[in-house]
Order: structure tokens, then sequence, then C-alpha cells
């Protein structure tokens, strides 16, 4: 099975959405509704995820950014998480396909270590790889806490991720502990300053999975813009949507 992508929008600007870890492309769809009067939006559920739950494509970032640059015009590339690493990838990679890059609350090395004080705690890692070998479900659970966690009001918004989640079927666990490795031990800091395209990095002020300064460090490599979105956690376009979209802007004016 090949890699599900949908097509969504009416705009002429075409743009490539990425989802994070765990989740699928329907968990966009906020930030697609308000993209898509001046977006045609190619929102693609990764390897192992959604309705591409049987692809035998592994989770490797350069490994989907070819799959995905096949299948899609040069575009805006806008990446959430581990969606921001591969879009990041894709900028790196094939800047003819990937021709903007917009990272939401993305990372180029997700864990802390003696280099990297911006990185979410390694044991954190560690402990997700472990509880999916022994209680697959509530790991996810877990996971979606720690993403609802600096939301305004994060019952609410863990009830709406846990009620998103499944809604194309559960991803598969092999991917997902691809996707750990992933996050363990990429490192795409050394890169950043080689980015050619324009490039935007959005943080949530309250998101407690990626540190904001790790984005503001990473636009500066990059050249790009940084936007913190106040009273966001690590999902910024649940609840501001118009913010993030407002980010984007910059990128969407220059794109012909």
């Amino acid at each position: 099975m090949t890699l599900h992508i949908e097509t969504h929008g009416r705009g002429d600007i075409p743009v490539v959405i990425l989802h994070g870890w765990a989740m699928h492309g329907g968990m966009m769809e906020p930030l697609c509704e308000v993209l898509a009067d001046r977006c045609t939006l190619h929102v693609v559920d990764l390897p192992g995820h959604g309705y591409s739950r049987d692809s035998k494509l592994p989770l490797e970032p350069s490994a989907c950014v070819q799959a995905i640059a096949e299948r899609t015009p040069p575009a805006i590339w806008i990446g959430w998480s581990l969606g921001g690493l591969i879009a990041m990838t894709a900028a790196l990679e094939r800047p003819a396909n990937a021709r903007a890059l917009g990272v939401i609350c993305g990372t180029p090395k997700f864990s802390r270590d003696e280099s990297w004080p911006y990185g979410s705690d390694p044991r954190l890692v560690r402990q997700l790889a472990e509880d999916l070998e022994t209680d697959y479900h509530a790991t996810l659970e877990r996971f979606i806490a720690l993403e609802a966690m600096g939301s305004p009001d994060p019952r609410a918004e863990l009830r709406h991720l846990r009620g998103l989640m499944f809604t194309r079927g559960e991803p598969d666990l092999r991917v997902l502990q691809d996707g750990i490795r992933i996050l363990e031990t990429t490192d795409r800091r050394a890169d950043l300053p080689s980015v050619s395209v324009p490039n935007v990095w959005i943080a949530g002020h309250r998101d407690r999975l990626v540190p904001p300064p790790a984005m503001a460090w990473s636009a500066e490599q990059a050249r790009g813009n940084y936007v913190e979105v106040a009273h966001a956690g690590h999902a910024p376009f649940f609840g501001y949507a118009d913010a993030v979209s407002a980010a984007l802007k910059p990128l969407l004016d220059t794109f012909r």
C-alpha cells in the first residue's frame, strides 16, 4: 500500500501538511480549514499511521520525503512535531520540492544532552519506547496527555485529541517504535545554516514537549522567522489556528 495523501482546499498555493508521531493527517484539520481559501493542501498520513497503516515505506525522514515529493507538486511543506523533522529534511535535501518550510512545534534534536539544553528529558523518550512494548494504548494516552499540557484547557484538549486519535485506525506498533528511535537519535542542528528556502518556526509558549527556545535557536540558524503563540501548548492549531495561519502568511505571500 502506498502513502495515503488527501487533497483539500481551493487556493492556488500548494502546501504539504505533515502530522506528528502516533497521529494522522486528520488531526491537522483546524489548520487546513484556515488555509483552504488560499491553498491546495496535500495532507499526508505518514507510514504506519492513519490510512497509511499498512504502507511498507519506512518512517525514516529521507524515505518519506522522497515518496511524498513523487506524489505532490513543488510546495510549502508544513510539519508538526515529528512531521516538522520530516519537513526540515525536505527543505535540506529537496529544496526544489520543498520551496518553503513551516515547522510547528518541531525541533532538529528532540532529546536534551550536554550540548543541547533545549531538548526534552531523554528519560521520557526511553520510557515511551519501553512502555510501548508492555501497554500500547496506555502509552499513547500518556503521550497525548503530554501534548495537551500547557494548553488553556488541557482537559478539553485531551478529550479532543483522544476522540480524534483512532478515527483512522490504530497506528502500527513497529512504526511507533521506529518513530521513537528517530526522535532519540536524529540531530539536524548542524544542517540548519544550509536551509536555502524561506522558513518559519512556530512555537507554543506552553509547550511541554518541544521547548520554545529550541525553535527560536533553530530559526536563527536557518535565517528564518520565529513566532511564539502566547497561550498555546504543543498543538497550537487547536484553538489558535488563526494565529498559526498568520505566522505562516509570509510564506504564502512569497510563494510564486
